[in-house]
């Protein structure tokens, strides 16, 4: 297989093999893009390995360019990388690694091409196109990587479980790499993931995360993340999910399994949105269900307040995971606490009160929220579906017609507290809260409107009511 038209169609290579031809060092391009090349998929990333010292070589094709062409070096890592138009190149010298047991940082040396395939983590990503004038654009494949890219199976070079223990991350990298390419892993390189599985605890969180991201964001997730629970990580680096696993039967009542109902979930909620915090959202939505399940001898299974209790937990999951304590938390964490209010809206008689409500309290994030409650319906029952998703059809136009007359999504009280207190001559005081509160409850019920002037005259027979006076 060789891909010199391919090459030769971007300047970016040629460059790059004018250099090191100049230099006297092999050079190649590996890894992903080659990868990505062979499967059609979209690449702006190329990484470029050599026989010799990678800054010099990105030095010397920066200064091929008739333009500046910015270069950042890393010299504790012996790499470089440029950035030509759209493209990202990264250059390494070639190397051999070696690990210890307690630490996933190995000891480098330099090495040969053929030690550079080694220590790539999958056969797919040992793959090499070279550079050089000999043998230009030919793949070189010491491993298999195109039989398994044919086959569409994720095999470690070496022995898996040297792999693995060499570096634990690589884990996370198999499971990543099945989800987005959906491809299968193989059995022995599956088995030294449940083998090797403990070793992911030397494993950074920020690193884990990064990966388990990934896996978020891929077309089917749940691949992923039955993959994680499968070979035992996922009780590892999230317990709480793996919690939801299981069904629990009790005079002959069950409860669905929340863990797999949480995929789907998340299924659903990826075909809607590629929005890493959407589908946050849809996989914590349901977090709480094993701490507070309960069994009644008539009700059978309740998880009564479970979207509260779960809102309380992301925060700490979130903390432990490595994860943003930002707004994109406080987004995840409304939507779990909200998830199931749009529910209770699917009744034949929607009230105005009850949609001001789900407004007010949502937001700008509303859509968000109808788009979980659509995916949380995970029946079986097709024609159950069907009811469920054409009531939410319904709360959805309501919610734009109450929208529209009472401008909610925004909400902001049409009184402040600096207007109360000029107006009644007092300082800061609970009479403000319990005044401001009161006009906020008016205007959800919708004894007043969202308006200025009546919610003016609201405050003035409050601050009556209270024995207030207006200052002259």
């Amino acid at each position: 297989m060789n891909f010199s038209d391919t090459l030769n169609a971007n300047p970016i290579f040629g460059r790059v093999a004018k250099a090191a031809q100049e230099m006297g060092v092999e050079s190649y391009v590996i890894g992903g893009f080659v990868r990505d090349l062979i499967l059609k998929r979209p690449s702006k990333d190329i990484d470029i390995v050599c026989v010799g010292s990678g800054i010099a070589l990105a030095k010397k094709v920066a200064e091929g360019f008739e333009r500046k062409v910015p270069v950042s070096y890393f010299k504790n890592f012996g790499t470089a990388m440029l950035k030509a138009d759209d493209w990202e190149v990264e250059f390494v010298g070639a190397r051999r690694e070696s690990y210890q047991r307690d630490s996933r940082k190995p000891i480098v040396e330099d090495g040969t091409l053929e030690d550079d395939q080694n220590r790539r983590d999958f056969t797919i990503n040992a793959l090499a196109i070279s550079l050089n004038a000999d043998n230009y654009g030919e793949v070189i494949d010491p491993f298999g990587g195109l039989k398994d890219l044919k086959r569409k199976i994720i095999k470690t070079p070496l022995e898996p479980g040297q792999t693995f223990s060499d570096d634990p991350l690589r884990m996370m990298r198999a499971i990543r790499f099945a989800s987005q390419l959906n491809f299968d892993i193989e059995p022995d390189t599956f088995d030294a993931l449940s083998e090797y599985k403990d070793r992911i605890e030397i494993i950074s969180g920020e690193r884990v995360i990064d990966e388990l991201n990934k896996i978020v964001l891929s077309p089917t997730p749940s691949y992923g993340f039955k993959l994680l629970f499968h070979c035992g990580l996922l009780q590892l680096i999230f317990p709480e999910m793996a919690a939801l696993q299981g069904v629990e039967t009790r005079d002959g009542k069950s409860h669905k399994d929340n863990f797999y109902h949480t995929l789907q979930v998340l299924d659903n909620m990826a075909e809607k949105s590629d929005d890493l915090w959407w589908r946050w959202s849809a996989i914590l939505h349901d977090i709480a269900k094993p701490p507070t399940k309960r069994f009644h001898p008539r009700a059978g299974w309740t998880f009564h307040g479970h979207e509260d209790k779960g809102a309380r937990m992301v925060p700490k999951i979130f903390r432990r995971m490595k994860l943003p304590l930002d707004e994109r938390m406080r987004f995840v964490q409304k939507l779990v606490r909200l998830h199931l209010r749009p529910i209770a809206l699917v009744k034949d008689e929607i009230t105005d009160s009850a949609v001001r409500r789900v407004l007010f309290e949502a937001g700008e994030d509303v859509e968000a929220l109808m788009a979980l409650c659509r995916a949380d319906v995970t029946s079986k029952n097709d024609v159950r579906v069907k009811r469920y998703l054409a009531n939410f059809d319904k709360v959805e136009q309501k919610m734009r017609e109450v929208e529209e007359r009472d401008q909610l999504r925004n909400f902001q009280p049409p009184v402040t507290g600096e207007m109360i207190m000029e107006t009644f001559g007092i300082s800061p005081c609970k009479a403000i809260g319990d005044i401001k509160e009161e006009i906020k409850e008016a205007i959800l019920e919708g004894k007043i409107r969202n308006d200025d002037q009546e919610a003016y005259k609201l405050m003035l027979s409050i601050g009556k009511r209270l024995g207030l006076e207006v200052k002259s």
